[in-house]
Parts: C-alpha cells; sequence; structure tokens
C-alpha cells in the first residue's frame, strides 16, 4: 500500500489541487497552544488555522480526507474535539502529550466517531511508550521530530532519524500492529535532506504516511500566485514520489545501507554547520 501523503493548508484552492493530485490527506492545524514558546526560535511553521476553516476544506474535496491537529489536552479539549469532529473531520490528531493518562482521555472524548492519531513528540511519552499503545483506540501514530528532537536537545531534527531513535520507535509501534509515520519529506531533490533520502527511511521502515513540508510547497502566501502552474508543479512532484516509491519497493538491503550512510553525512555535517554558527 502506497505511504498517506499528508499536506498542511487552510487555502481552499490549493487544498483543491492538492486532491487533485493525488494528496491523500488534508491538515488542518489547529495547535497553538503553547507552540509559540517551544519552536518560536526554530524555523517552523506556525499555524493560523481557523476551526471554520475545516468546513470550508471539507467541501471542496473528492478523495482526500480531512486530519485536524488539535490543541493539546487543555481545559476546554472536549469542547474543541467535539466541534473539530461535527465539522467534518475523518482524524483528529494528539499533539504534545506526555503521559497515558492524557492519551485516555484523548481517546474516551472521541469514542470511536472518527479515526485518531497521536502526535509522538515528547521524551517523556516515548518513556512510558509501550503503557501508551496499549490502549485501545488509537489508530494511528506518527512520530513528529520538530518537537521531539527539542525534547531531546538535539541541534538537528533528522539527527533522531539519523541516530536510531526513529527506527526504535517505529519497531516498537510496528509490535502494536499500529499504522505509523514521521515527520515530513520535500521534493525529492531538494530540502536541506534531499527528499529521496528521507523517502527511502519511510520504505526500509515500513512508514504509512509522511507530511509534504514546506520545501515541498510553500503555500503560506498564495495571493498572486498562478494556480494553474502550481496544479501542473503539485502533479509532477507528486508523480515523482509515487514513481520514486514503487521503486524502492524493488531495491535490495545493500541500497538502503547506502542510502542511510549518505543520509548520516549530511546530517552530521548539518549539525557541525549549526555548532559552528552558534559559536
Amino acid at each position: 500500500m502506497s505511504i498517506k501523503l499528508m499536506y498542511i493548508t487552510n487555502n481552499i484552492e490549493i487544498a483543491k489541487i492538492a486532491d487533485h493530485c493525488g494528496v491523500d490527506r488534508i491538515f488542518i492545524d489547529l495547535e497553538k497552544l503553547g507552540k509559540e514558546e517551544r519552536q518560536g526560535h526554530i524555523n517552523s511553521v506556525k499555524s493560523h488555522h481557523a476551526i471554520s476553516d475545516i468546513k470550508a476544506i471539507r467541501k471542496v474535496l473528492n478523495k482526500a480526507q480531512v486530519l485536524v491537529r488539535v490543541n493539546p489536552i487543555h481545559e476546554f479539549t472536549e469542547r474543541e474535539i467535539n466541534r473539530v469532529i461535527e465539522y467534518g473531520a475523518d482524524v483528529v490528531m494528539l499533539p504534545y502529550f506526555k503521559t497515558s493518562r492524557e492519551v485516555s482521555q484523548f481517546l474516551d472524548i472521541v469514542n470511536g466517531r472518527v479515526k485518531t492519531c497521536l502526535l509522538l513528540e515528547t521524551k517523556e511519552a516515548v518513556e512510558v511508550l509501550n503503557d501508551i499503545l496499549r490502549i485501545d483506540g488509537i489508530d494511528e501514530v506518527h512520530i513528529g521530530l520538530n518537537d521531539l528532537h527539542l525534547s531531546y536537545g538535539k541541534t538537528f531534527m533528522f539527527e533522531l532519524l539519523a541516530d536510531g531513535t526513529v527506527e526504535s520507535l517505529c519497531s516498537a509501534i510496528k509490535k502494536f500492529g499500529i499504522p505509523f509515520g514521521f515527520g515530513g519529506v520535500a521534493k525529492l531533490d531538494s530540502g536541506i535532506i534531499p527528499g529521496k533520502l528521507i523517502l527511502a527511511e519511510h520504505v526500509r521502515l515500513c512508514s504509512s504516511m509522511v507530511i509534504l513540508s514546506r520545501s515541498f510547497f510553500d503555500s503560506t502566501d498564495v495571493a498572486e500566485l498562478d494556480f494553474k502552474s502550481i496544479e501542473i508543479d503539485f502533479r509532477r512532484e507528486i508523480q515523482s514520489i509515487r514513481s520514486y516509491e514503487q521503486w524502492l519497493n524493488l531495491q535490495d538491503s545493500d541500497f538502503f545501507i547506502r542510502n542511510m550512510k549518505d543520509l548520516k553525512n549530511i546530517v552530521q555535517f548539518e549539525v557541525d554547520r549549526r555548532l559552528a554558527k552558534q559559536q
């Protein structure tokens, strides 16, 4: 089965293009609580999505599902989740949890009405991961590299891929038979870590989903863009990913060993560059 491709946008025209071009999920991001404090110093996407975007996006999709990331557990979590489901979410994602109690609360509120996805992005959650995965009602787990690398005090988020942390987490999740994914992917030949290297790791580790990153296409400022040209480019890049994914499925273990060696070298170079810049 092909890896599910997810794209973060609340722009109706871009969502339509992504849907037409074969993106599996449009990702509406409502998470705001605590995110600026955690990620304000790094170049990550800070959401300006609103709950009303769910209905608007839902109306224009033909095939793609709507995944909604809510806020971490807080005073009004139940009301937020209920509204998200009412507005048309197919999948609800819980971010930045640290305990099995938070996960249980989330799952109890959803109560099987839609699919659930846990965004694993704290070292505290990793430490009790087996306890969390035993809870009934978890449909998917996505490993969030941005916050998780900060939680571990790492310099670069892809260190977690290079040092075996992601592989260890994938193995743990796989034992429970729960579909999983991790991080994001750029265009095949672009990004700090080229998309080809990242996609190969998804295939090697049997990942089920990945986010198309801001390096794949940045839709944060689309007011004056040519949507016809965007669709042509978007379709070409999605087709490239699908073709490369099929090719990867035919490769032997030696290929993936070489791929990981290349990935580790680029990660180490980037870590060294960032550390030198801090001095």
